[in-house]
């Protein structure tokens, strides 16, 4: 989404939410939470650390435990879906007007991937990303270690605790 507004575009599909919430998955700041894993079963956090939406005082247990029970989860994490996206595109809208939108965007993905990072690093985000970055006019070249072997997905999963697969 952050990639296709740098481009121009500012219509997207509308079910993307409710679709990826159906299955159990959250989208947060670092990707999307697949909360059927079994990591997240003790897992005792905010769905967000931080996070302000209609969500914020529900655990990653507690949705865990209801995801593949309640049909009511779908409802609730599809709610949560929709306040990120709202979210995301009204601070883009923001950075735009203010004239800060390449700043944010370098911020935003530092973010998004925190397992890449600059040289020397193992992983970088999928190289499309710079590709279309820099044909937008943002330049990204700096932030990541762009020569990295391995290229992360372009949705990250945040896996809890761990940080890794169970």
């Amino acid at each position: 989404i952050v990639v296709c507004v740098a481009l121009g575009v500012d219509m997207f599909d509308c079910v993307y939410p409710s679709r990826t919430a159906r299955f159990g998955t959250a989208l947060v700041r670092t990707g999307q939470m697949r909360l059927t894993s079994s990591e997240f079963a003790n897992d005792h956090r905010p769905l967000e650390v931080g996070g302000t939406g209609p969500l914020k005082d529900y655990t990653r247990a507690m949705l865990h435990t209801i995801v593949t029970k309640e049909p009511v989860a779908a409802s609730l994490i599809t709610l949560h879906n929709l306040h990120f996206m709202l979210t995301l595109l009204t601070e883009m809208r923001e950075a735009i007007r203010a004239n800060t939108f390449p700043q944010w965007v370098r911020k935003f993905l530092q973010d998004f991937f925190p397992s890449a990072s600059p040289p020397p690093c193992e992983r970088c985000p999928p190289r499309w990303v710079r590709d279309a970055l820099k044909a937008a006019g943002i330049d990204v070249e700096d932030i990541f270690d762009w020569s990295a072997k391995e290229e992360l997905a372009d949705m990250p999963r945040d896996y809890g605790r761990s940080g890794k697969a169970a």
